[in-house]
């Protein structure tokens, strides 16, 4: 039986995050595990984390490095070598999971590819509701920003096991994405030498294609609400032409990379050196 991880970016959002946790917390399947891999965020996220693992139905860990700016690469770098599932889910902490997340992501994958989930954004009157308690509508006819996206708020299992065979890619986002561990072992996972907004997810997604996988589509199952928030870089998403770490990316493109120098292992042989 496949056992999943779910390794959970989060900065300093602890209301997005216990609502986040709470929804995992009712997966009708139950991950292995849950690693909350935090960027750095204040002690009241590390006291809401003790505070819910409890009660928490699994073992709830936090993985944390101190603020030194935007890395979410080596923060998921952190989280996975926490964890100990066959297979890993990436979520950010500002999602909401239909109950039947995690079993959505088990019964989709299969050996030889990856899997990328989508969002649904809800507006920001429908994330203050989410926040003050209100419970969540996963339907097409939900608040949510991007009319033409309503029908991805649909579960359609049988839609989804089609498309998963059938189809490629999808938007690449590290929001909902599930990589069998063998194979971030195999790519020395994120490369830490991104640091600052994007392309660490392009990356892995490129190695991991250079490395014999293909990327399928979860649509219509894997169902997650995006909370509606400001976005951490400054002056708004930058475009994607023109990123500071598109110096790295384009050199894995270049060359074909598989493994990255700065990934997964030194922080997997530091947690056992702790140990």
């Amino acid at each position: 039986m496949t056992t999943a991880s779910l390794v959970v970016s989060t900065y300093n959002w602890k209301e997005a995050l216990a609502l986040c946790l709470r929804s995992i917390a009712a997966q009708r399947v139950l991950p292995l595990e849950v690693v909350v891999a935090d960027d750095g965020s204040r002690e009241d996220t590390a006291e809401l984390i003790r505070t819910m693992a409890a009660d928490f139905p699994v073992p709830l860990i936090h993985a944390w490095q101190e603020d030194a700016g935007f890395r979410l690469a080596r923060v998921r770098n952190l989280g996975i070598a926490a964890s100990s599932g066959d297979y890993v889910i990436f979520l950010d902490g500002d999602l909401v999971l239909h109950p039947m997340f995690v079993a959505d992501h088990l019964a989709l994958i299969r050996p030889g590819i990856f899997l990328q989930g989508s969002r649904l954004n809800a507006t920001p009157e429908e994330s203050a509701r989410l926040l003050a308690g209100g419970k969540p509508k996963f339907s097409p006819f939900m608040e949510m920003e991007g009319r033409y996206k309503r029908k991805h708020a649909l579960r359609l299992p049988w839609v989804a096991r089609r498309k998963a065979l059938t189809a490629e890619g999808g938007q690449m986002m590290g929001c909902n994405m599930g990589i069998w561990r063998s194979d971030l072992d195999r790519v020395n996972g994120f490369d830490d030498n991104y640091e600052g907004w994007g392309r660490e997810d392009d990356d892995i997604s490129a190695r991991l294609k250079h490395a014999g996988l293909v990327r399928r589509p979860i649509r219509f199952a894997g169902l997650a609400i995006h909370l509606w928030h400001k976005t951490r870089w400054p002056d708004g998403i930058p475009p994607t032409e023109v990123l500071p770490n598109d110096r790295f990316f384009n050199k894995v493109l270049a060359e074909g990379s598989i493994r990255c120098d700065r990934g997964l292992d030194a922080h997997v042989a530091a947690r056992h050196a702790r140990a």
